[in-house]
């Protein structure tokens, strides 16, 4: 439901852009030299402009409304949202009662752009990347202290085998001595 604004808006504005051309020189003016700086050859015509809005917004709108990469969809449609809202309803430079129209349209689209954050948010009940990639450091940092306490472990048992070993060989060392010495006295 909340995508279809998008695809009837954006079909109807791609068959005839110059209803909105006007509405949109507000932002291609000022948009234009930086996408010219960014690249030469893309369009800063505000008729293109208008018209690669309109086919984002009903490309991204389908995908939003077919579940097809919704998150990337939504936060498409936002984006393009926010320009489209300034250029097309500043209500603050008008005067009544034209004013109070383009106020409802402007926080109708407010009120969109919210939905479309949600569903740019939403995880469809999975958790998020943030909350993963948090718990598996958390994991990872649990499974390497785990190593290194069973490492400490071996290495304690080692030298504690060690010692135990050169007490051993020191007391059979002892005792070998004391048995050379008692056969070296013994008549021969």
């Amino acid at each position: 439901m909340l995508a279809s604004i998008f695809v009837i808006s954006g079909a109807r504005i791609i068959v005839s852009p110059d209803s909105k051309v006007a509405a949109a020189k507000r932002v291609t003016d000022r948009v234009g030299p930086l996408i010219s700086r960014a690249d030469p050859r893309l369009p800063t015509d505000p008729r293109t402009l208008v018209q690669l809005k309109a086919a984002a917004d009903v490309v991204a709108g389908l995908m939003l409304a077919t579940g097809k990469f919704t998150r990337p969809a939504a936060a498409v449609l936002a984006a393009g949202l926010v320009p489209t809202t300034f250029a097309g309803h500043p209500f603050w430079t008008l005067p009544q009662p034209e004013r109070s129209q383009h106020e409802t349209h402007f926080l109708k689209n407010l009120a969109l752009l919210g939905g479309l954050l949600l569903a740019a948010a939403d995880t469809e009940g999975k958790p998020s990347i943030g909350y993963r990639t948090s718990h598996a450091v958390d994991r990872s940092q649990r499974s390497i202290e785990h190593v290194m306490d069973r490492s400490q472990r071996a290495v304690a048992r080692s030298q504690r085998s060690m010692k135990r070993a050169v007490k051993t060989a020191k007391r059979e060392a002892k005792i070998a001595t004391v048995s050379a010495a008692a056969a070296r006295r013994l008549p021969g």
